[in-house]
């Protein structure tokens, strides 16, 4: 009997360090992200701070969605933060994310910037910019469609044709051109290029400055970076930042992101993060600190991003970007553009 109630009152001890476990749990939430600490830490912390609910995050160049498959019901993650685009279609096309009601996040984030079905929220904007040499070509007035041209014959750089930037920016152009005239184009751009597509964006930037080219394709944020980069404002100096597609369509954006997991053990916690994250102060945040643009509109760009000028933005759906990924990954491959 005595050792009975020994087990007896071992039981309510584990018991109770369970409840006690679950009501930790229960005020942590857990953020898997594509995007540095460096960036989203201060955001979570403010969140915390404002909230009570501390935020471990989980980052990862690569390999996010896999992993989250790979843990299933079992997962920790609640939400899913991206650098881009393509990392949230990737999420919705392997069933992991669900989907978000709310009327703070319908209002913070215009219908451009958000999946029909509310899989997933942009966060901020990026352009998919054309920089020119200041030497050789200075400020430039034109269009993505004039990189097929053969006045650029030998002057382009580039990343890989097959990165995310750009294979959203072949996906715009089908979206607006179709399939046939894209090809066309992109075998234009290929003949253009100065070098095989490498390295990053800003090595296309350095490409410019060194003068293996006088046109740079790049996101705006890489600008920013540059600048504020001891090794390499050179670079950014030697370039013009332009707008391409001004006076018809608007510039190509792209955008980083967040989604809900089909699993979330704390949903309702995961939905005021969302909230929070659209919110002005973590808009202006991103905005400061990764040189991004808000999708909230009213919120202020940084002094360094204001001072590029304004521009017009293509209000091509993002979703429209998910609806032609396939194909543009086909046409590049048709094209060989890398190779």
């Amino acid at each position: 009997m005595k050792l009975v109630k020994q087990m007896t009152r071992a039981g309510v001890v584990c018991l109770a360090g369970v409840i006690s476990w679950s009501a930790v749990a229960a005020d942590k939430l857990t953020v898997y992200s594509y995007r540095q600490p460096f960036l989203i830490e201060p955001i979570l912390k403010d969140f915390t701070k404002q909230t009570g609910t501390e935020v471990e995050l989980v980052f990862a160049k690569d390999g996010l969605a896999e992993r989250i498959a790979r843990e299933g019901r079992l997962s920790p993650a609640d939400i899913v933060l991206t650098s881009d685009f393509s990392r949230l279609q990737e999420l919705v096309d392997k069933g992991l994310v669900a989907p978000v009601d709310s009327e703070v996040l319908e209002q913070n984030i215009p219908a451009q910037f958000r999946s029909p079905e509310d899989d997933w929220y942009a966060l901020t904007m990026r352009v998919r910019n054309v920089y020119s040499s200041k030497e050789r070509l200075g400020k430039l007035d034109l269009d993505y469609e004039d990189l097929g041209k053969p006045e650029f014959k030998g002057k382009i750089c580039t990343r890989s044709g097959k990165h995310p930037y750009n294979i959203a920016l072949v996906a715009s152009m089908i979206a607006h051109h179709g399939e046939a005239e894209t090809k066309k184009w992109l075998e234009g751009v290929k003949d253009n290029l100065a070098r095989r597509p490498q390295g990053n964006d800003r090595a296309q930037v350095k490409a410019v400055k060194e003068g293996l080219c006088d046109i740079a394709i790049g996101n705006s944020y890489y600008l920013g970076k540059m600048v504020n980069d001891p090794k390499q404002i050179a670079w950014a100096e030697a370039v013009e930042i332009n707008f391409p597609n001004q006076d018809n369509r608007g510039s190509h954006i792209n955008v980083s992101g967040m989604a809900l997991t089909k699993h979330a053990p704390n949903k309702a916690d995961a939905v005021k993060l969302m909230e929070f994250l659209s919110s002005d102060k973590a808009q202006a945040a991103y905005a400061e600190v990764n040189y991004e643009y808000p999708v909230k509109a009213g919120v202020p760009l940084s002094g360094l991003v204001a001072s590029w000028g304004k521009f017009k933005a293509d209000k091509l759906a993002i979703q429209a970007l998910a609806d032609n990924h396939k194909a543009a990954v086909r046409l590049l491959d048709e094209v060989q553009f890398d190779l």
